[in-house]
C-alpha cells in the first residue's frame, strides 16, 4: 500500500489540523486500503471557520471589492480549475471509487460554472418602483446575505460546490463549506487554488468532519444567514431543526427516484442507451440517476432484452483505468444496504434479470449491473433511493398510466421521457412532477440552467442566473424629493 496521504483544513486563508487533533481515514473503496487521513473538525473549528467568513464578509477586502473585481477572482479560479482537473479527477476517482475519465471531465467542465459566475458577478440590478405616493422616488437595492454554509456530499462534490460557491461568491457572500466525511481530498484539493486565484483569507472556507459536531454546529451557528444542503432527507430534517437557532434561509437537494418513461414510438436502440447511462453511469450514485423504468407493454420485452445484453457486457473494474465503464460503489454501507433491499424486492416477487450480486473476482466494493422486472408499484425499492446501480422495471399501458405511475412517489427531482410524438412529449412535461425534465435525453447540464426538486427531493433552484439572487436580499430605498419640510403628524389642521 502507498504512504497514507495527510490532508488539513482550510480557515482563515490558513491549513489547519483540527484544534482537539482527531482525524479520520479514507478508503479507496476500489482497492478497500486507506489511502488518505482527513482532519475531524471541533465545534471550535467551525466557530472559527464561521469567524473568519464574516469577518471577511464584513470586515475584510471582499465586501470592499467591486462586484467586477469578485467577477475576476472567479475567473482566475475558472482557469485554475480548468489547468488542474487531470490532478483534482484523479483524487476523485481515488477517493470515491467514480471513473477517472468521468472526474477529469467533471472538473474541467465546472470552470464553465465559475467562468459563468464571474461574467454574473456584476449584473445583479434592483428596479426603480413606480410608487402611488407623490415626491417620493423608491428603489431597490439587492445586498449579499452574509455568512453561507455549503454543505455537499461525496458524490459530484465539485460539480455541486461550483453551484453554491459560484453564485454566492458573486452576489458577494462569503462560505464555510463542509466537504463529505466519506471522501474529503478532492474538496480540499480544490481549496488549494482559493489563495492562488486571489481570492481573500476567510472567504472560502473548507472543514471537514461527521454531521455531529461538525454539520450541526454549522448550520446552527447564529451569524449563518444561508444555508445550502444536499444530501439525504434524514440529514436535511436535522438540517431544518438547526436552522431554527438562526433563522438562516434554506435550500435542500435531497435525491430523487426519477422515472425514465418509454414510450412505444421510440428508437429503441436510442432509448436503450439513454436508460442505460442514465442508471449505471457513475455506478448509479447519481441523485437524478434514471432508476425507475417505466415501458409501454408493446415494446417491454424487447426493450429488456437489448437492455439486459448490453447491461452484462458493462466493463467493471479499477476506475483510473480508462477501458473501465463502471466502477465501485463509495461506502461498504450503500454496498450492504443495495443487497438488503435487492433480497427484499426479490421476496415481494421482482424477479431479476441481470447482476443482483457482488463482483466476487474484484477487491473493493463492486456491484454488477442491476435490472429488477417488478410485478407492480407497490415493491418497497420502487420508491426507495438506493445510490447504486439497480434499476426498478414496469410496464404501462398508456399515456395516463405513465402518468400515474411517475406520480405514485415521495420523489420529484428528475424525469426522462422518450417519444418522437412531440404533444405528447409537451403533455407529459406539464404534468410529471419533477423539477427537471429530459425529453429524449438524460443528465444533460449547463451553468445557465436551473436544477432542482421538488415534494421530497426538496426546494429552492441552483445553478442559472436566478441562483445568484437567491443569495441576496433586497433592500427598499424610500427617497422624499421635495424641497418642502414635513409637517408634523401630530398637530391638528
Amino acid at each position: 500500500m502507498s504512504e497514507i496521504q495527510h490532508y488539513q483544513m482550510l480557515i482563515d486563508g490558513a491549513w489547519v489540523n483540527s484544534s482537539d487533533g482527531k482525524t479520520f481515514d479514507s478508503v479507496n473503496p476500489a482497492t478497500g486500503d486507506v489511502w488518505s487521513r482527513i482532519q475531524e473538525a471541533s465545534e471550535q473549528d467551525v466557530e472559527s471557520a464561521v469567524k473568519a467568513a464574516d469577518r471577511a464578509f464584513n470586515e475584510g477586502p471582499w465586501s470592499k471589492m467591486t462586484p467586477t473585481e469578485r467577477g475576476r477572482c472567479l475567473r482566475n479560479l475558472a482557469d485554475l480549475l480548468a489547468t488542474h482537473s487531470e490532478s483534482l479527477g484523479r483524487i476523485e476517482a481515488i477517493d470515491t471509487g467514480k471513473m477517472y475519465k468521468e472526474t477529469r471531465w467533471q472538473a474541467k467542465y465546472i470552470a464553465e460554472f465559475f467562468q459563468f459566475y464571474a461574467g454574473c458577478a456584476d449584473k445583479i440590478s434592483g428596479e426603480t418602483l413606480p410608487i402611488d405616493k407623490p415626491d417620493m422616488f423608491v428603489f431597490t437595492h439587492r445586498e449579499p446575505l452574509g455568512v453561507v454554509a455549503a454543505v455537499v456530499p461525496w458524490n459530484s462534490q465539485l460539480f455541486l460546490s461550483a453551484v453554491k460557491i459560484g453564485p454566492a461568491l458573486a452576489a458577494g457572500n462569503t462560505i464555510v463549506l463542509k466537504a463529505s466525511e466519506h471522501a474529503s481530498a478532492a474538496m480540499l484539493e480544490f481549496g488549494r487554488l482559493i489563495e492562488q486565484a486571489g481570492i481573500p483569507p476567510g472567504v472560502v472556507n473548507i472543514v471537514t468532519g461527521h454531521g455531529d459536531p461538525c454539520g450541526k454546529a454549522l448550520t446552527s451557528h447564529p451569524l449563518v444567514a444561508r444555508i445550502s444542503f444536499t444530501g439525504g432527507p434524514i440529514a436535511a430534517e436535522h438540517v431544518l431543526h438547526n436552522s431554527t437557532n438562526n433563522f438562516a434561509q434554506v435550500s435542500l437537494e435531497l435525491g430523487g427516484k426519477s422515472p425514465f418513461i418509454v414510450f412505444d414510438d421510440v428508437d429503441i436502440g436510442s432509448a436503450v442507451n439513454g436508460a442505460l447511462g442514465a442508471i449505471f453511469g457513475a455506478a448509479g450514485q447519481s441523485c437524478v440517476a434514471g432508476s425507475r423504468l417505466y415501458l409501454q407493454e408493446q415494446i417491454a420485452d424487447d426493450f429488456l432484452s437489448q437492455m439486459t445484453t448490453m447491461a452484462k457486457q458493462i466493463k467493471i473494474g479499477d476506475p483510473l483505468s480508462e477501458d473501465t465503464e463502471m466502477g465501485p460503489l463509495c461506502t461498504a454501507g450503500q454496498l450492504e444496504n443495495i443487497e438488503r433491499e435487492v433480497a427484499h424486492a426479490k421476496a415481494e416477487g421482482g424477479r431479476i434479470l441481470c447482476g443482483g450480486k457482488r463482483v466476487k473476482d474484484l477487491q473493493g466494493l463492486f456491484y454488477q449491473p442491476t435490472i429488477i422486472d417488478c410485478p407492480d408499484q407497490a415493491l418497497r425499492i420502487v420508491d426507495t433511493e438506493l445510490f447504486g446501480p439497480v434499476l426498478s422495471v414496469l410496464r404501462f399501458k398508456d399515456e395516463d398510466d405513465a402518468i400515474r405511475l411517475a406520480n405514485t412517489t415521495k420523489h420529484g427531482l428528475a424525469a426522462g421521457i422518450f417519444t418522437r410524438d412531440s404533444a405528447r412529449s409537451l403533455r407529459m412535461v406539464k404534468a410529471v412532477k419533477a423539477g427537471i425534465v429530459w425529453v429524449n435525453t438524460y443528465r444533460a447540464v449547463s451553468p445557465i440552467a436551473e436544477f432542482g426538486g421538488m415534494k421530497g427531493s426538496g426546494h429552492g433552484r441552483e445553478s442559472g442566473f436566478q441562483a445568484m439572487y437567491d443569495y441576496t436580499r433586497p433592500k427598499t430605498v424610500w427617497m422624499n424629493t421635495s424641497d418642502e419640510p414635513l409637517g408634523s403628524q401630530f398637530v391638528a389642521r
